[in-house]
């Protein structure tokens, strides 16, 4: 399997929760950043090697041996991130980049190693869940912040935008995971919250709302 199959796989599998419900081309192309004209070109390949379905019009999704394949290659990048991290001194937004490289790694012995090494982690550094090497996990228990009322208080748990912008953003405000945050206001206009952390009150914008999730 070639490093674009596999890049292709993982979208699928991300937009298609698991790669069971069908995606339009139009969806992939945005999110790998391609044409729609390649990316019908690859899914055609990928359905020729029975890795994905594929019915014109009506979007793709992926086989049983295309959601392994696809587990198998985000479990790789998930357990690349930890180790970076955790071993190498990488802050969170630095080991996106490189994990991206790290999981066309075709060894399993080598990523079921550093599996054990890592001590088998079951989440990476932005709260993503690893999946096993069955290619399982378990569902994360976390809310998003913009669905808890006005007064409730939660631990950051997951961090669903694992750009390096953003994780810079949430750097320099102080946020990262397992911090306890309080809702303390709504603001109808704009979605914006008031929130309170340890390091005292601030105002997060719906932008930054949507993409953080909090254990309750």
């Amino acid at each position: 399997m070639t490093l674009s199959e596999e890049n292709y796989l993982k979208a699928i599998y991300h937009l298609g929760k698991q790669g069971s419900v069908p995606v339009s081309t139009n969806a992939i192309a945005e999110k790998i950043e391609a044409k729609a004209s390649s990316v019908t070109d690859m899914i055609k390949k990928l359905a020729e090697k029975k890795l994905a379905n594929y019915v014109k019009y009506q979007g793709v999704t992926l086989s049983e041996s295309g959601r392994s394949a696809a587990a198998l290659v985000i479990r790789k990048h998930r357990l690349w991130e930890v180790f970076l991290v955790e071993k190498l001194n990488f802050s969170w937004d630095e080991v996106h980049e490189v994990a991206e490289q790290l999981e066309h790694i075709k060894s399993l012995k080598l990523v079921n190693e550093l599996d054990v090494f890592l001590g088998c982690p079951t989440h990476d550094p932005h709260g993503d869940p690893i999946p096993d090497k069955n290619g399982n996990y378990s569902p994360i228990k976390s809310v998003n912040i913009l669905d808890i009322k006005t007064g409730e208080t939660g631990v950051l748990a997951l961090v669903k935008d694992s750009s390096e912008a953003f994780l810079k953003y949430l750097n320099k405000n102080n946020l990262a995971l397992g911090d306890t945050i309080k809702v303390l206001d709504f603001e109808p206009f704009d979605n914006s919250l008031t929130i309170e952390t340890s390091e005292g009150k601030m105002i997060i914008s719906n932008e930054v709302s949507k993409n953080l999730y909090l254990s309750l």
